[in-house]
């Protein structure tokens, strides 16, 4: 029984180290095959509706983005245990908890307006331009959309948990100012996603690093932490 606990833990340790070398690198990968990277300029519902029609790689970059927002869960659970006994605990919760929300209404923003444009992809044009009325009222967030802007408690919860990680020096401080720095672009409103994409990679930085550290202790597990 001990043994297969033991096995269960390791498991547990590699998922969640695998979660912070994929995660990134999924939002490196969405980001840049977004259309216009270099031509960097904000973007109206008309415009993102347009952008995604018949745009598969952009869809799938969707897809995945979707899928990611569990991995956000574990990094997020992952920090609040981190901080559980460090004088910022109460700060990684709170921010744990902020950025938990803040991944499920990414997954139900991708899902509600970005997955059902690859639905649309089969229609005639001219099909598709009578549904225009309604897909500008969707992607303005009308009605209970509106929950969608949720997804702005994932860089304030993420960006809470850096600060006290700084704070409590639970992390590298390198490590815990690029995480700071890339939560808090990677918001950056859609049409500009070359920030988000340096976001990204800043964020790859930092963590890959820290992934493969926990896979290696997963692996080969120190006295103390085999307790």
């Amino acid at each position: 029984m001990m043994h297969a606990n033991n096995s269960l833990n390791v498991v547990k340790r590699i998922g969640t180290g695998l979660s912070f070398i994929i995660f990134p690198i999924v939002f490196v990968f969405a980001f840049s095959v977004h259309p216009g990277l270099l031509h960097p300029h904000l973007l109206g519902p008309s415009e993102l509706i347009l952008r995604a029609r018949g745009d598969g790689l952009l869809q799938f970059a969707h897809a995945l983005v979707t899928i990611n927002t569990s991995l956000l869960i574990v990094a997020a659970l992952h920090f609040i245990k981190l901080l559980d006994h460090s004088s910022v605990a109460w700060a990684g919760f709170i921010g744990g908890v902020l950025a938990v929300l803040g991944s499920v209404a990414l997954a139900a923003d991708k899902g509600a307006l970005c997955l059902t444009m690859s639905a649309l992809d089969k229609l005639p044009d001219a099909e598709f331009a009578s549904m225009m009325p309604g897909l500008l009222l969707m992607f303005s967030k009308s009605g209970w959309l509106v929950l969608l802007w949720g997804i702005m408690l994932l860089p304030i919860g993420f960006g809470i948990q850096a600060i006290a990680l700084l704070r409590s020096r639970s992390l590298s401080r390198w490590q815990s100012l690029l995480f700071l720095v890339g939560v808090l672009l990677i918001g950056t409103p859609d049409g500009v996603e070359v920030v988000n994409l340096a976001a990204a990679l800043l964020l790859t930085i930092a963590f890959a690093p820290y992934g493969i550290q926990i896979i290696r202790r997963a692996l080969n597990p120190a006295p103390a932490d085999e307790n």
